[in-house]
């Protein structure tokens, strides 16, 4: 019998970070979906929910797969998705808790009703390990795995090992949104009682030459991380968004990992927008305050940057956008209006077959003079 891993009760109450989670996940989820339902090159996609829950916060909050579920059902484009089938895999292995999710997942299909025909759920009542394993054996040697998301959203930090990660997302089109447990990680890491888990966790043991305390440590434990997912399970492209408690200390890293620009591009705009200024970071002690940001990004420091980086070159603006993307924190819906029109009105950048100044169609070509 399995055994729920927390103190939590069956149906718990749901904290701040996991709205501001949820929230990530439905924006980007929608974006997703637009891209794959209208998609001529992929009839099929996945959406693996490895630790869904009991698909219901204590005040009836919906879980995360009702959330994914809506979030498709929901989409002004849905209708032109018939062509796409849409698998959804929601796994729980406590079994009161799955009870739950299958209630909870009825009431869902009913209120749909009538339910259509391409959209498929599937509801899993096992260990996650033999889930990933189950799931890639049924694809068959020399097959791809269709596009899949996999949403990972353990408990602590004993069921998710690097080596059953890489495995599952060794398909080129699959995509990573998991939970990283930074607080009991940072806490245990070098206590060498649970050296066993953190090998796994890591899949490696440079955990263990973590600093003793501070900024440091933290930092260590973050990049070990995201280096371990970059190298086992060969994804280009990893951004982290940072949970702070009540106490006002780092308790959680979500961490987004694709091989796909466009993807990674889509999941900045979904975190900036909860966290506007690039930090990628919420903070629960904010939660219920009104708290006011710009609409605008300050684009100074990246200004700065693209005149550096690109000085002498004349670039397409193209190349200039898939920079931004690839390598700094900004999105693509950034570049064109509120970066490269300034630097324009600033005389920092020039074009020579601009139709319309301050204006950034793509072909346009852009001139970053060297600098002094």
């Amino acid at each position: 019998m399995p055994t729920k891993g927390d103190s939590l009760p069956t149906v718990w109450n749901q904290p701040p970070h996991t709205k501001v989670k949820h929230d990530i996940l439905t924006r980007y989820l929608a974006a997703w979906f637009g891209i794959f339902g209208s998609s001529r090159r992929h009839s099929a996609v996945n959406v693996l929910d490895g630790f869904a829950g009991p698909g219901c916060y204590e005040d009836g909050e919906p879980g995360s797969p009702v959330l994914a579920l809506n979030t498709l059902l929901n989409h002004q484009s849905f209708g032109n998705f018939d062509t796409t089938r849409f698998t959804f895999v929601f796994n729980e292995w406590d079994p009161q808790r799955f009870a739950s999710l299958r209630e909870v997942l009825a009431e869902a299909k009913v209120s749909k009703s009538p339910w259509p025909a391409n959209v498929h759920v599937l509801e899993s009542n096992q260990n996650f390990q033999d889930l990933a394993r189950q799931l890639l054996d049924s694809v068959g040697p020399n097959k791809q795995l269709a596009p899949t998301f996999a949403f990972i959203d353990p408990f602590g930090y004993r069921d998710v090992p690097m080596s059953t990660i890489r495995d599952l997302v060794s398909h080129r089109s699959c995509e990573l949104f998991i939970y990283f447990d930074f607080n009991s990680v940072n806490r245990f890491a070098t206590a060498g009682n649970v050296d066993e888990h953190f090998s796994g966790l890591f899949g490696c043991d440079e955990f263990k030459n973590a600093p003793p305390e501070g900024l440091a440590r933290a930092q260590f434990i973050h990049d070990l991380y995201e280096k371990q997912l970059r190298k086992e399970c060969d994804f280009a492209h990893v951004c982290s968004f940072r949970m702070i408690n009540s106490s006002g200390h780092t308790g959680s890293y979500l961490f987004f990992c694709t091989r796909d620009d466009q993807a990674y591009d889509k999941m900045k705009q979904a975190m900036w927008a909860l966290a506007p200024g690039g930090a990628y970071a919420f903070d629960d002690r904010l939660a219920g305050q009104e708290v006011l940001f710009g609409n605008d990004a300050n684009t100074g420091p990246l200004q700065d940057e693209l005149a550096q980086h690109f000085a002498g070159r004349t670039i397409p603006v193209e190349e200039v956008i898939r920079y931004v993307v690839t390598q700094t924190p900004f999105h693509s819906g950034q570049v064109r209006t509120k970066t490269l029109k300034p630097m324009q009105k600033a005389g920092r950048i020039t074009s020579p077959n601009q139709k319309r100044k301050n204006t950034f169609p793509d072909g346009t070509l852009i001139i970053f003079p060297v600098l002094d």
